[in-house]
Order: C-alpha cells, then sequence, then structure tokens
C-alpha cells in the first residue's frame, strides 16, 4: 500500500480531435484504438430516436429523465428510486465525490484515474492498493480489506480498466461487509459489463439492497457506442440517490441522450450481437498479440488488451506516436499509477481493423 502518490496526469485516450488538428485531418481518417467503445458503432435504433428527437431540442428535457429511468429498472432489474441518471457515469463519479465528501479513499491501482481526480477535486486524500504484474494485476480482496482502516471510500473497477481483471459478486461482498461494518462506502465501477455475456457470477446489482455502502457506477456510452453524447447512471440506496439528484444539474442528462439511452436498452438484436462480436474479437486480438515480438499482452475479459512491451525496443511513448503517424491511435499507458513506461492498452474492434493493427505492429516491432 501507498499513501497519497500523485498521479502524473490525468490523461484520456479517444482523444481524436487533437490528433486531427495536429495534422490537419479529419477525424475520419484515424483508427482510433485508444477508446474502449463498441466496434459495431452506432445502432440503428439509437440513430433514429435521436433523428425523431430532433425537433424537441427546443423545449428543456425531462427533469427526472422519466422514461430512461423505466427503461433502465426494466433492463437492469432496478427499482427507480435507486436510479439516478447522469451526463455519462464520470460526472456522477464527480457528483457523489463532492456530496459523499471523502476524506480518505483506498484505490486499487492501476485503474480508471477519474477515481482518483474526482477524489481530489472533493478534498480527499489517496491511498493506493497497488496490484502486481505477477498475478496479473487481479485483486486480492484479503489484501484489500485489511487495509481499510482510516478510510471513507473505496473504488472499485469491475472490469477494470485498464487491466481488464474482474472480481466476483462473492468476492466483492466480503469486501462490502467489511467495508459495511467500518462505515466505509464501496463504489463499483460496472461501466464495462454489458460486455460481459452473463454477467451474474459479477453485477453487484442483486446485493444494492442488502448493503447501504454500495454504489454502483455504470456507462452507457461504451457499450452503445455514443462517447459524443454521454450517457450514464448510479445506482444507490433512495436516501443517496435523493441527495445525488439535489447535488447535480437538474437537467444534466440532454432530450436526445434520454432517447437515445430508451432505444438502446430496448435493441436486443444489437446488444447480443455486440457480445458476440466483442467476445470473439477481443480472443483473436490477443492470439494475434501474443506472437508478436517484444509483446506480452494480458489476457482480456472485455473490449479492450492492456500490453506489457518492455521487451521490445519501444517505450510506451514512442510507440504510441509512431503509431500515431500511421494513422493508429493506442493508449500510452504510462501516467496510470502502478504502471511503468512500458505498458498500452488497445481496444477491441472489428475483425478487419484488428488485421491492421497487428500488420503495422508487427512493422514497427520488427
Amino acid at each position: 500500500m501507498s499513501a497519497d502518490k500523485q498521479a502524473g496526469s490525468f490523461v484520456h485516450g479517444g482523444n481524436v480531435h487533437a490528433w486531427a488538428r495536429e495534422r490537419g485531418s479529419k477525424v475520419s481518417g484515424v483508427l482510433d484504438y485508444s477508446a474502449n467503445i463498441n466496434p459495431l458503432g452506432l445502432a440503428n435504433s439509437v440513430r433514429e430516436a435521436i433523428t425523431q428527437s430532433i425537433s424537441q431540442v427546443v423545449h428543456y428535457p425531462d427533469v427526472e429523465a422519466t422514461l430512461l429511468k423505466a427503461a433502465i429498472s426494466s433492463y437492469y432489474h432496478v427499482d427507480v428510486e435507486h436510479i439516478t441518471a447522469g451526463n455519462g457515469a464520470v460526472e456522477l463519479l464527480y457528483v457523489l465525490a463532492h456530496t459523499v465528501r471523502p476524506k480518505r479513499v483506498l484505490i486499487p491501482a492501476p485503474t480508471f484515474s477519474e477515481y482518483e481526480r474526482a477524489a481530489r477535486a472533493a478534498g480527499a486524500e489517496i491511498e493506493y492498493a497497488y496490484l502486481s504484474p505477477d498475478n496479473g494485476y487481479n485483486i486480492d480482496i484479503s489484501a484489500l480489506c485489511s487495509h481499510l482502516s482510516g478510510v471513507d471510500m473505496v473504488f472499485i473497477g469491475n472490469p477494470n480498466n485498464p487491466t481488464g481483471t474482474m472480481l466476483t459478486v462473492s468476492q466483492l461482498e466480503r469486501l462490502l461487509l467489511a467495508a459495511s461494518q467500518a462505515g466505509i462506502i464501496v463504489v463499483v465501477d460496472e461501466s464495462f459489463m454489458d460486455f460481459i455475456i452473463g454477467d451474474k457470477e459479477y453485477t453487484c446489482r442483486p446485493l444494492l439492497k442488502q448493503y447501504d455502502n454500495l454504489v454502483i457506477l455504470h456507462s452507457l456510452t461504451k457499450f452503445y457506442a455514443i462517447p459524443g453524447l454521454r450517457l450514464g447512471f448510479a445506482l444507490t440506496q433512495p436516501h443517496l440517490s435523493a441527495k445525488l439528484h439535489a447535488a447535480k444539474d437538474p437537467w444534466n442528462v440532454n432530450l436526445l441522450a434520454q432517447a437515445a439511452g430508451v432505444a438502446a436498452l430496448a435493441d436486443n438484436d444489437y446488444q447480443n450481437k455486440s457480445r458476440q462480436v466483442v467476445n470473439g474479437e477481443k480472443d483473436i486480438l490477443y492470439a494475434g498479440l501474443k506472437v508478436l515480438p517484444g509483446l506480452k499482452p494480458f489476457f482480456p475479459s472485455v473490449n479492450y488488451i492492456l500490453v506489457d512491451i518492455s521487451q521490445s525496443c519501444h517505450s510506451a511513448s514512442e510507440l504510441r506516436q509512431a503509431m500515431a503517424e500511421e494513422g493508429i491511435l493506442i493508449r500510452d499507458c504510462s501516467n496510470y499509477p502502478g504502471l511503468s513506461p512500458y505498458y498500452v492498452r488497445v481496444a477491441v474492434k472489428r475483425n478487419e481493423q484488428n488485421k491492421v493493427l497487428l500488420e503495422r505492429l508487427e512493422q514497427m516491432l520488427g
């Protein structure tokens, strides 16, 4: 464990606009492997819902997001009073931190940088639980439980970004029980859970009514390929949900995003096809990365793969720059606490795109 080590910088993937500006090019000319977005792209049902709702933007969006919450409630089998809709899950992460005001938070690392950033913005100190590559960066629940003293909140990514590791619901319940006895809130980020085929073994949603200290964050932007629109939700106890509603912008989820969410959650064909494509392609891409010289990919659970490139002739920043010159963006993970300057992350895309990535990497690595 390590206390309060400041992350180098809060940088994210998916900045195709910066790439285009630097080259005087168009965004459409880039193959973006730095952002973990559903490779199937925008569903036709979502596109139609947005198009049909454009004329309604002359009105304010529904403050209660009634239809969207009803769709979330039906699809995820949670009661409406547990739901807070957000302009992406990250917005609700900040609203939560500023509402609860934890003094000290525990964060397994490496993980999504916005946990730290939101906590620091609310005045919290950070304690890292550094994970080890020796066991594939898996979280040891027993070790984590033994370091709960003195913290107010714990963040868990499940699946974790960028490592792709997962915890079962039984493992998480051990943490929830220990944290509950100490009055500690456990925030479980399930933003990539939709990519899992049969998530019953992993999701904490069934524990929501049982544990007052459980908060679940969920993004809809990644699975439904709408990161430019922004949409997510939080699941909490009704008393905390009421506080989150009072703390956020009342019109935080715009009218088009609400319509898109309702249509997306009703599109079973898109959901099933997405899971089939991603789960098949992630295994193929993983196998392709494994045979390239100097690369050590970590086995993926969802639509992204962490890769150790320390045995290659490149640092993460060098490889990222070289690939960017070829019109392919990959994620330099050197700014993640707990990772060296020799880690990158790549998204899982369609087969023909993944072949292009592998071919370019093979050329770079010799």
